[in-house]
């Protein structure tokens, strides 16, 4: 990849900088529940998905591992949110399509929150 878009789309996640977030993202972008669960698609849902998370005070995510193949990112995290329950924990997997320099897909499972 001539630049890393998954890596600048997380520093803008725990930026919370939405302009820098959405620069990384093909303007068709696609993110999924894993497998098959659409979740957005293309710059208006992925902003107002992401402008709604961005207001959570405690925010973070750490990224705990990372691989390449390809044009194909797997990033493990552990994220920081703020719940209706309280702050907590949750384990992420997020699998990443690139091209041209952008994110064109992504799939997503999430564990179940620890408080």
């Amino acid at each position: 990849m001539s630049r890393d878009p998954v890596k600048a789309q997380l520093d803008a996640y725990n930026a919370k900088d939405i302009d820098a977030f959405m620069a990384c993202w093909a303007p068709d972008a696609e993110i999924y529940a894993h497998p098959d669960t659409l979740l957005a698609k293309g710059h208006d849902d992925i902003r107002n998905r992401h402008l709604l998370r961005f207001q959570e005070p405690d925010l973070l995510a750490r990224l705990v591992s990372r691989l390449v193949l390809g044009e194909t990112v797997v990033d493990t995290e552990i994220v920081t949110r703020n719940f209706p329950e309280g702050r907590g924990e949750i384990d992420v997997v997020g699998i990443y399509e690139v091209g041209d320099g952008l994110i064109r897909k992504a799939w997503f499972i999430i564990g179940a929150p620890r408080f």
